[in-house]
């Protein structure tokens, strides 16, 4: 397959239970199929059962951009050093301090090997600890609403904090979830996207964002002011915007 030009990455199976560190850091491979939908709990917080969670996932992002769903973007917030990952159409992580890519894209180990007495060396692939420390803990934002703008051609996500109870941390970092409760995603649809070979979705303008999120940020946000202000609608200051 290789000497015709054709990517061929083999993905085993998972078993887990929670699947939050799993999906928010997908490998570079469509969606395919979720297994053990019994046993494990639902995708997302926000649901009221398992179905309710596949539901949300299914009915909204899935049916916007079926090849861009859960993959994985990660830029930076200059200005305040946050690391921000988006498994598009599933979570938005916002953390302290600059995270490598390398390191985000490992799946943090929120679920368990499906043998109980196997630990996180029999995965046949890298993953990362849930971190200890109090600082170095993602604050996770789980899909709210999705929709399409057809006035701007892309698609529209929503992304609400997960509040739950977090330890005092002392870094000087600011804190994500004292200035943002709310993250919105414009991404363009490419349903071409696995007939290329050039790695994560929306790459090189992530690795544009690297260099120019600060300014991104900001001209997206007077933008969209402005076109709101016009239409009387208003912009939360707590709504952290991107654009991929």
């Amino acid at each position: 397959m290789a000497e015709l030009g054709v990517p061929l990455t083999r993905h085993p199976g998972f078993h887990q239970y929670d699947v939050l560190g799993l999906l928010a850091a997908h490998p570079v491979a469509p969606l395919i199929s979720l297994h053990h939908l019994d046993v494990i709990q639902p995708i997302s917080p926000r649901a009221s059962s398992r179905a309710a969670g596949l539901r949300s996932l299914f009915d909204g992002p899935a049916s916007l951009d079926p090849a861009g769903l859960i993959q994985q973007s990660i830029c930076y917030e200059a200005n305040r050093l946050w690391t921000v990952s988006v498994a598009w159409g599933f979570s938005v992580q916002l953390s302290r301090g600059v995270n490598s890519p390398r390191e985000m894209e490992m799946p943090i180990r929120t679920f368990l090997n499906w043998y109980r007495r196997a630990d996180y060396t029999a995965y046949a692939f890298n993953t990362r600890p849930v971190a200890r420390h109090p600082c170095q803990r993602p604050f996770v934002y789980y899909l709210s609403a999705s929709s399409y703008d057809r006035a701007r051609r892309t698609t529209v996500t929503v992304y609400d904090r997960h509040r739950d109870k977090q330890q005092a941390c002392r870094w000087r970092i600011p804190d994500p979830s004292s200035l943002v409760d709310r993250v919105v995603v414009y991404k363009k649809r490419d349903p071409g996207l696995w007939d290329k070979d050039d790695g994560r979705d929306c790459q090189a303008k992530v690795l544009q964002l690297l260099e120019l999120l600060a300014n991104s940020l900001m001209a997206v946000r007077q933008k969209i002011l402005e076109r709101y202000t016009h239409r009387r609608y208003h912009i939360p200051q707590d709504c952290l915007q991107l654009s991929l």
